[in-house]
């Protein structure tokens, strides 16, 4: 078995990171929030040039990776566009939702295009964003979908549709993880920088600790997708479990290592947290998400790394 990103997959999200932040970085968000029409002018010319919409997760296991990586990247930058959700799309769509069938939403505010959506039963549809009913400062681009049924093979649809959006939070904790270490570094308290106080060091660990599984986790289920495994839908919603609760975590941490400051304009931990919230909590939040795995796991569990078909698969 082999977790670990091609090195044409890192490389892409490397350049992908470059770029974005060349194209405006953490103002990015900002602009689209004050000016939410043209939020897609903003985004995708970039993601164009770099070939992100050319990308075919599901057909390629390297492009998949890569387009893990470009979820990632965006979600470092908080980027205000629905990334993963593109990146998901079938083959008759502009792009794919896992939606709640209690609450249909998606992070599709004022953008006209055609949504596929699926729902963690796993009945496949199609969709129309409604025009939202409040700015983006407090919805984070979010609005209500007409959802009608679809005929449609949706094969794939759900882990893959789990699993990208999974990759944008993992982006996100990156970039949390790296302004809580630069601001201990530079803040000063007694005489002393943050980062010499051991309660600021376990506090960091603690974060560290729960980013890194989720990193691994990540991995683990894009190799399950990539490989056609029947536990890939299970994968994807045990890393979404994860991603949640390491979520938690980590911005606490940020949060409270930055003090009043995190919650400020000033400070990009502030806009990299409130648009989390539509990834941490849609289409089900972590008691929800727990109660979804558990079902479908029944009494067999997960696969698990180190099981007899796993072993057989990478053999």
């Amino acid at each position: 078995m082999n977790i670990e990103l091609s090195q044409e997959a890192t490389e892409f999200g490397l350049q992908a990171r470059r770029a974005l932040e060349s194209a405006g970085g953490d103002e990015l968000v900002q602009r689209a929030e004050r000016d939410p029409a043209g939020r897609a002018g903003l985004v995708d010319p970039v993601l164009r040039r770099l070939g992100a919409w050319e990308l075919a997760p599901r057909e390629d296991a390297t492009e998949l990776e890569a387009a893990a990586a470009l979820c990632r990247s965006a979600g470092y930058w908080a980027l205000p566009y629905p990334v993963a959700e593109r990146l998901a799309r079938p083959a008759d769509a502009d792009g794919l939702i896992v939606i709640s069938t209690r609450e249909p939403v998606g992070v599709v505010a004022g953008l006209d295009s055609g949504w596929a959506t699926i729902t963690l039963a796993e009945e496949p549809g199609s969709a129309t964003a409604r025009p939202a009913e409040t700015a983006p400062r407090d919805s984070a681009f979010v609005t209500a979908l007409d959802v009608r049924p679809a005929r449609r093979d949706p094969a794939g649809d759900l882990a893959l549709g789990l699993l990208l959006p999974c990759w944008t939070l993992l982006g996100m904790l990156d970039r949390a993880i790296d302004l809580a270490r630069s601001h201990v570094t530079v803040r000063e308290q007694f005489g002393r920088t943050l980062a010499e106080f051991q309660g600021v060091q376990f506090q960091l660990t603690d974060a560290a600790v729960e980013h890194r599984g989720v990193e691994m986790l990540a991995r683990y289920a894009l190799w399950s997708f990539q490989t056609g495994s029947a536990d890939a839908v299970d994968d994807a919603l045990s890393l979404r479990l994860a991603a949640i609760e390491a979520a938690d975590i980590v911005f606490r941490v940020s949060h409270q290592l930055h003090g009043a400051l995190g919650f400020c304009d000033e400070s990009p931990l502030s806009w990299l947290s409130r648009y989390s919230r539509p990834l941490r909590r849609l289409p089900t939040g972590l008691s929800e998400t727990r109660d979804e795995l558990t079902r479908r796991l029944g009494r067999h569990g997960l696969t698990g790394l180190f099981s007899d078909s796993v072993q057989s698969k990478s053999a």
